[in-house]
């Protein structure tokens, strides 16, 4: 079974959506998953450079709800299950581009783990993830040659193929991530808890050998 997750790694849900997937995994007795990830931009307008976080985030909820409320949502998410959100340690609105370069350029077995250690940077760790050095840094954690690496970034070998994914995002209509598709048909989104992916799988598993039958 195929699901493609379209993402953002400045994105709090999409972290919570992957390790309520990752959660969910052990527990399918299914056919083997295959997840395949894909870029989307939430903000493709922000600067190589980035943005001063906090006044970036205020604009955006301009008044709506207070930012504190804003980001208490995924810290007590993340409580739940295990992850942590320091967002107080977060002074960078980066773009996102090049961090989903380096997933793009990570081996098929180690990308899973990449996209992992690029959110906690960001929401534990406060890094910018839309510099160099701190992707070259976790691209080499996982065994990257760091100089191939950063030739590849700077060359913007992997741009392409990103763009090409948020493009296809847009074409499919998808406005917010993060976004499951299963099997190139049935799709679902948000951060849903590990029980309901998991009802969703054997739904689409029920309906699909229903079809057969």
């Amino acid at each position: 079974m195929k699901i493609t997750v379209y993402h953002d790694t400045v994105c709090p849900f999409c972290r919570l959506g992957q390790h309520n997937l990752h959660l969910a995994r052990p527990q399918w007795d299914g056919e083997p998953l295959q997840i395949e990830y894909r870029a989307f931009f939430l903000n493709p307008a922000i600067p190589p450079e980035g943005y001063d976080f906090i006044p970036y985030m205020q604009a955006k909820f301009n008044g709506r709800i207070s930012l504190e409320q804003a980001l208490d949502g995924p810290r007590r998410m993340g409580e739940a299950v295990g992850l942590r959100f320091n967002m107080d340690k977060i002074s960078k609105a980066p773009n996102s581009t090049l961090s989903h370069c380096l997933i793009a350029l990570a081996p098929e077995t180690i990308r899973e783990a990449i996209i992992k250690d690029v959110y906690a940077a960001y929401f534990e760790h406060g890094q910018d993830i839309g510099d160099m050095e701190v992707l070259l840094q976790l691209g080499q954690k996982h065994g990257l040659d760091r100089e191939k690496l950063r030739v590849e970034l700077e060359g913007e070998t992997a741009r392409p193929q990103v763009e090409a994914e948020a493009e296809q995002a847009h074409q499919l209509g998808i406005s917010g991530v993060p976004f499951f598709i299963i099997n190139d048909q049935y799709a679902f989104s948000g951060a849903q808890p590990p029980e309901v992916i998991l009802n969703i799988l054997r739904q689409v598993a029920a309906q699909e050998q229903g079809e057969l039958l």
